[in-house]
């Protein structure tokens, strides 16, 4: 029986897969067995994957399309490891991941964990950006993934992992998407599970790919927070209103320097200052910190925005989420 049971779901993102594989194929660490997750694609990775039959031990399994939960769902009823471990098909993992998660787990055991992620130096300047806004204290506050969340972070999809008896126990994910993975993590917390982040088991994530895409995704993660906040109303915090209030702020901000006086608009370009400082300290590129810039002012209105209107829609006009926001989850 393996030590960890791998389970990718992937929905019509072949190439994406192949790079997942190769970083797998060479891992140190190699007692685990990788199930792949065809989430009704009309890309299909099967060939792909076959490929890597004798390198890994893996197997696939396709179904019809019922979200990215459902599908970790179907793969963990078909795992045998010890440990169910989740990846997103974008993401690549350095060669010693697994030695330094098992070394990690060894010394300091967890029911369920998590780890930060990173930019690797092939990613594009704008997938660089996006993840500097993604994980800046500018921006997030230090939340996704800081050392300082070692013993309280939320672990996310993209590089997750917890025991098979937490699962039995528990249940996997719900039907909600995005947000499926913090709501597992605070069931499993509830439960009185030991959770944590292990800082160096971190993967490259891709993210999306351009600033369009982007701000669907922070816009959905701003939705779904406040869904979050009405069924765990314990995890809320203020520190998500934050993004709402800057978006408001920044609003005000710029229309007072155009009808009061310019001296209004000195904050926000002190902001803007601090966010391209530290992403020259952080990404050692002009280039990525120049772009950082729109990427957290992208991330912070988009999700701000997706905040707002979502609270306005359930907490002051009462909606049921669903029926407000009803494409935020899959019919499985």
């Amino acid at each position: 029986m393996p030590q960890y049971s791998v389970i990718i779901p992937v929905f019509n993102r072949p190439d994406e897969i192949l790079e997942m594989l190769e970083s797998l194929a060479i891992q140190g660490f190699q007692d685990m067995e990788i199930l792949i997750v065809e989430d009704g694609s009309e890309e299909k990775c099967e060939n792909l994957v076959q490929k890597f039959s004798e390198r890994l031990d893996i197997k696939y399994f396709y179904k019809e399309n019922s979200g990215p939960g459902d599908s970790r769902n179907f793969g963990m009823e078909k795992a045998i490891g010890d440990y169910l471990l989740f990846f997103d098909s974008d993401c690549v993992l350095p060669s010693d991941y697994f030695t330094k998660l098992h070394k990690s787990l060894t010394e300091n055991p967890l029911d369920a964990f998590g780890g930060p992620d990173a930019a690797h130096e092939s990613f594009t300047n704008v997938q660089k950006a996006i993840n500097y806004s993604m994980t800046s204290f500018f921006t997030t506050g230090g939340i996704r993934g800081g050392k300082k969340q070692v013993n309280r972070f939320q672990p996310r999809s993209f590089n997750m992992g917890m025991k098979r008896e937490v699962y039995q126990k528990i249940g996997g994910f719900s039907d909600v998407h995005p947000g499926e993975d913090p709501d597992l993590s605070f069931r499993i917390m509830d439960a009185g599970y030991k959770t944590g982040l292990v800082p160096e088991a971190f993967v490259y994530h891709k993210r999306r790919i351009d600033f369009k895409k982007f701000a669907l995704q922070v816009y959905k993660f701003g939705v779904v927070r406040v869904f979050l906040n009405k069924w765990y109303p314990k995890r809320s915090s203020v520190i998500y209103f934050f993004p709402s209030l800057f978006s408001l702020g920044s609003i005000i901000v710029v229309l007072a320097s155009m009808f009061l006086s310019i001296v209004f608009i000195l904050p926000l370009l002190l902001y803007i200052g601090l966010i391209w400082l530290d992403a020259i300290f952080k990404t050692k590129s002009l280039v990525v910190a120049a772009l950082a810039i729109p990427t957290s002012f992208i991330q912070l209105f988009g999700y701000g925005y997706g905040y707002l209107k979502s609270q306005l829609s359930i907490n002051i006009f009462g909606r049921y989420e669903r029926d407000a926001f009803p494409l935020f989850f899959f019919s499985n």
